[in-house]
């Protein structure tokens, strides 16, 4: 299972310009190299280090390892652009925008992060210091700083290369390590969460919890960027820059915090979990112009990704299951009719009388979808 581990880093004023530096040159080389592989079309990392290795070395004063990077994440760029113009990501085939994607080679920002291998990067992990290759020589004791978790997850399964990252005025190292697969349990039963919006997940234990806070939040946020937008002053402008990650961050701490207290309750249980396929449900839903903005601000995806990972971690089974009419069909008697839902939050069966909170039947009949799924999964 790979897990990654971002820890910032505390450099002096003569270690972060070196690391400035580095991150400028191997970028400006980037850059290049991009733009000679989309003229002479040569996309493989064999092919493109021939053409561009020597001279990234002698122009941008890089190191073998660090032009060999350099090449590397070129080449890995335009894989992902013509995969996404494979899958139709970029617009449909003659499209201007798929036109415009493939017309203009790539272009790296100044601090766009980049990789480091064992060569170019040490850890000491007692001293919580890094060992780091730069344009201006070996810099060392450049100082750290983490949890007491990330520090064990750090020294016991750390492995492969780690990303050096310039981000609002901060340095960070991601790193990757692989953490050995934790045997999946067999389930007793199955926990259904129904991701929505007004709650951002409902368990078929009847536990909700409420997007009240996080929309509230969104609203906050996206009247301030209006009014900020709007003045277009120097002072607006910087505390847009300040701000522009804020919410992701509160997002992205309440999705975790939801995650976790669902994965510890199916581990107290024995449970499974059971989760929607949204996958391109912002494709097939049609809303009004006013519920758009909601729409596509709404972090399911990242909320399903959160528990999928935790559940892995603790050996908690997890499936995924057609959300198709779970929001209509009776818990209780199956009956699905679009009458069952009079309003958001109400559900009554036209058939049987059964009444419960919308979400908390939904996520019973993902529940009990997830049931059927590891049943046909696992007959053999």
């Amino acid at each position: 299972m790979k897990l990654v581990v971002q820890v910032r880093l505390l450099p002096t004023p003569e270690q972060a310009a070196a690391l400035e530096a580095t991150l400028r040159a191997v970028n400006d080389a980037a850059t290049w190299v991009a733009v000679l592989a989309h003229d002479q079309r040569v996309f493989r990392n064999y092919d493109l280090r021939r053409h561009a290795y020597g001279q990234i070395k002698d122009d941008y004063g890089l190191a073998a390892q660090a032009a060999q990077h350099v090449v590397k994440k070129v080449t890995d760029a335009y894989a992902t652009l013509h995969a996404n113009v494979r899958n139709g990501n970029v617009g449909r085939s003659g499209s201007a925008r798929r036109e415009r994607a493939l017309a203009k080679p790539i272009v790296f920002r100044p601090g766009a992060a980049q990789s480091f291998d064992d060569r170019c990067l040490s850890w000491q992990m007692d001293a919580c210091t890094v060992s780091i290759w730069t344009t201006r020589g070996r810099m060392k004791n450049v100082a750290f700083t983490a949890s007491a978790d990330q520090l064990q997850t750090l020294a016991a399964y750390r492995k492969g290369e780690s990303d050096l990252l310039y981000r609002d005025g901060r340095w960070f190292l991601i790193a990757t390590c692989d953490l050995p697969d934790v045997p999946v349990r067999t389930p007793n039963g199955f926990t259904g969460v129904d991701l929505g919006i007004a709650n951002l997940a409902t368990t078929s234990g009847g536990v909700r919890h409420s997007g009240k806070g996080l929309n509230a939040v969104r609203h906050r946020h996206r009247e301030l960027r209006r009014r900020l937008q709007a003045k277009q002053t120097k002072s607006a402008k910087r505390l847009l820059k300040r701000r522009r990650r804020a919410e992701a961050r509160f997002a992205a701490n309440t999705n975790h915090t939801i995650a976790k207290q669902i994965v510890t309750e199916a581990t107290r249980t024995g449970q499974g979990i059971a989760l929607e396929d949204l996958q391109g449900i912002r494709d097939r839903v049609r809303l009004r112009k006013p519920q758009r903005v909601t729409l596509h601000s709404w972090s399911f995806h990242q909320l399903g990704r959160f528990i999928a990972y935790k559940a892995a971690r603790a050996g908690v089974a997890v499936v995924y299951v057609d959300p198709a009419y779970t929001s209509q069909g009776c818990s209780a008697c199956g009956h699905v009719d679009k009458k069952n839902r009079p309003d958001q939050e109400t559900f009554r069966c036209t058939s049987c009388g059964f009444a419960e909170h919308a979400d908390v039947n939904a996520a019973r009949n993902i529940a009990a979808r997830g049931v059927t799924s590891w049943a046909v999964s696992h007959a053999a």
